[in-house]
């Protein structure tokens, strides 16, 4: 089962838009905001989280067990 990316957006009452991306590692989540933003119009500030500085996992994964 893949993986999916999902954006909270959240938009206060003042019109201020925030969004936030969850399941997205490293420079995916700017990538899958970035048409949002433009849209929006200008980035007022940016908050990194810890799941940006971490390396997307590729590739594939062999379990063998005791025996086989």
């Amino acid at each position: 089962m893949a993986d999916k990316d999902e954006l909270e957006i959240t938009i206060d009452k003042d019109g201020n838009v925030s969004i936030k991306v969850i399941g997205g590692d490293g420079s995916k989540c700017v990538e899958l905001t970035k048409e949002l933003e433009e849209a929006l119009g200008l980035v007022d500030k940016r908050q990194l989280t810890e799941e940006y500085y971490q390396e997307p996992v590729e590739g594939e994964v062999h379990i063998e067990q005791e025996g086989e």
